[in-house]
């Protein structure tokens, strides 16, 4: 048997839950096990399972620790250095949620080649020692960003944002956002407690993908800013008309 370990910030442990949650579906196919552990530091994810598949388990292990930083450790960073005026603190947090999207991709195929050289993964330690170039990219990101919106701004930054996605799609049903094998997403989790208003539009935007289906109805809040930031590429079945 082989061991993977994860380890985090105790003050970070939630990003080991997401990580062992969006990992219990693999872990049980290959028929290996998991535990969580923590203490007044550190919180750690220990998984063991059979030898053959240790490879296979590692590639689904940097992707989603490629998650945490594409997205949490991204979230942080802006929240602390984007300051602006004009939009309310739900359209800050829509926002900030379009920026991460903007180059999500591309952000974790950097943090992917730089977890692949270990077998042991301490998350914000490879981050803050490892990465540093990834954090200068997103210094450079704040140059190009509006210090105050006009009345209408959010929709033409966001839509400007996300404009050149193509070529991926995912579903909506019932409040959950899935992709195209229906696996569930939850990225959004990855923002913490501001992950709730407005939550299937952030998981859509966090997705990266290029056209929304949707199968059933959005709340009025949440289908103004569907509408405004993705436009003709939101598919409505007719389930999505049926109350």
């Amino acid at each position: 048997m082989s061991e993977i370990k994860i380890s985090e910030s105790s003050l970070k442990s939630s990003n080991i839950i997401y990580i062992s949650q969006a990992l219990k579906g693999v872990i049980t196919e290959v028929n290996g096990k998991a535990e969580i552990k923590r203490d007044r530091n550190r919180c750690e994810y220990k998984i063991t399972v059979p030898n053959d598949y240790r490879d296979l388990t590692l590639l689904e292990v940097q992707d989603k620790i490629a998650d945490v930083i594409a997205v949490n450790y991204k979230y942080v960073y802006f929240k602390k250095n984007i300051k602006v005026t004009g939009l309310t603190a739900s359209e800050y947090e829509l926002l900030l949620t379009a920026l991460i999207s903007a180059d999500i991709d591309e952000d974790k195929r950097y943090a992917i080649k730089k977890l692949k050289s270990f077998s042991e993964y301490a998350i914000d330690g490879i981050f803050n020692f490892r990465m540093q170039p990834l954090k200068g990219k997103w210094q450079e990101i704040l140059s190009y960003i509006p210090t105050v919106f006009p009345f209408g701004g959010l929709k033409d930054f966001v839509s400007y944002l996300i404009k050149d996605k193509a070529g991926k799609r995912v579903y909506y049903e019932n409040g959950k956002v899935y992709d195209k094998r229906f696996n569930e997403l939850n990225r959004k989790t990855l923002l913490g407690d501001n992950n709730f208003e407005y939550g299937s539009i952030k998981e859509m935007l966090l997705s990266g993908a290029g056209e929304i289906e949707l199968s059933t109805k959005l709340n009025d809040n949440e289908e103004k800013y569907l509408k405004e930031f993705y436009g003709d590429r939101a598919i409505f079945h007719e389930g999505y008309f049926n109350l």
